[in-house]
């Protein structure tokens, strides 16, 4: 019997790989010949490098490039097993998570370090890139990362502005001729999982700016900033990304993709099914087991679990879902291709306690899903 395993991640608690060597654990105990194909999932957010890179047999490569605030910070990405297929996430250059929260400013947060790691994946040969956003301090369209690829974004005098978002108050015309030459060459596709346009009261600076340590002030100016340089853009490179859905995502870096990198915007969890070729991995299989952290109503809106159902459902595989915990409404993923639901807690206990067991956890859980498989197929 083939047994396709593809979680994602759960946070906290195990990578998507290590989910994967839990569920085969516990199918071992029950099926000791079975054919287990391990896929480890993501859906374009945070560990979607790491999932990516296990999962077609990668490498993984830290640059020093600069951070967010300018000091330089060290950043991870992936090669995919291809060896021209780099996979980027913008929180390692450009995150949140980088900065003391005290210390939080998206009018100076820059997109700078998110060129470097473009700049070194052209380096080694890629030329096919998975750019996953989210998680990002920044709030200047992408804007220091195109000044990195070689943009020349400059005020009335003919001299380059600086950095951050602010800075796109001096914005007066851009000169592109000057980029790396290999963006050309180059395919990228952006994991973007929200419709947010650039500008305005749903754009990036009101919606996400606040989390960024925005003030209500702040927020008025930053996105006048993003409409100045969406003008520049549109009249400069010809790319209209104002309100584009997704141009907001990433305080505008999907905006910037689009703009400076003639980027396409899909849903992250699509991205990740066709870079780990699930489809294929999915062909001869008579089960395939996915799960998270949490399954409930929101895990349909583009989560990993249901993406690997949707994908199981079209070659008429049953998929079973093992959670951490099961939320509300998660009987809509039952018309999605979902079989069935399990908890892997079997017993009541304290989330510190379930995140310290979740690898014996999820065996367990595994075991039982395939006894009641094995027991309902005789």
């Amino acid at each position: 019997m083939k047994i396709v395993l593809a979680p994602d991640s759960y946070k906290g608690s195990l990578s998507a790989k290590e989910a994967c060597d839990a569920m085969e654990q516990g199918i071992r105990r029950v099926l000791k010949d079975a054919e287990i194909i391990k896929v480890p999932m993501a859906d374009g957010g945070e560990g979607t490098v790491r999932s990516l890179v296990d999962a077609t047999g990668g490498t993984l490569h830290t640059v020093r490039v600069q951070g967010p605030l300018g000091d330089d910070v060290n950043a991870m990405y992936g090669i995919l097993g291809d060896g021209v297929t780099a996979v980027i996430e913008v929180a390692e250059a450009s995150g949140l998570y980088l900065i003391d929260k005290e210390k939080r400013n998206p009018l100076l947060a820059s997109t700078y370090g998110m060129g470097g790691l473009i700049r070194h994946a052209l380096d080694q040969g890629c030329r096919s890139f998975i750019i996953g956003l989210g998680g990002s301090a920044t709030n200047d369209g992408g804007a220091g990362m195109a000044q990195a690829l070689g943009a020349r974004l400059l005020n009335k005098a003919g001299e380059p502005i600086g950095l951050g978002g602010a800075a796109l108050a001096d914005l007066d015309s851009i000169d592109a001729s000057s980029m790396d030459s290999r963006i050309g060459e180059s395919r990228f596709i952006v994991a973007c999982d929200v419709d947010n346009p650039l500008c305005g009261p749903q754009g990036a600076s009101a919606v996400f700016g606040p989390q960024k340590g925005a003030t209500p002030e702040m927020v008025q100016q930053l996105d006048s900033c993003l409409n100045q340089y969406a003008d520049m853009v549109r009249r400069d490179i010809g790319a209209d990304i104002k309100q584009l859905p997704g141009a907001g995502a990433a305080g505008g870096m999907g905006g910037g993709a689009v703009a400076f990198l003639n980027a396409e915007l899909k849903p992250g969890v699509e991205i990740v099914i066709e870079a780990a070729q699930l489809e294929k991995h999915l062909k001869g299989a008579g089960l395939v087991i996915s799960g998270e952290g949490q399954c409930d109503f929101q895990t349909e809106r583009g989560k990993t679990p249901y993406g690997v159902a949707k994908t199981a459902q079209r070659q008429g595989v049953p998929c079973v879902l093992i959670a951490g915990a099961i939320g509300e409404g998660i009987e809509v993923l039952y018309h999605s291709g979902v079989t069935s639901v399990f908890s892997m807690v079997d017993k009541p206990m304290a989330l510190e306690q379930a995140m310290e067991e979740a690898s014996r956890l999820v065996a367990d859980a595994a075991e039982r899903v395939v006894r009641l498989f094995i027991g309902g197929r005789k």
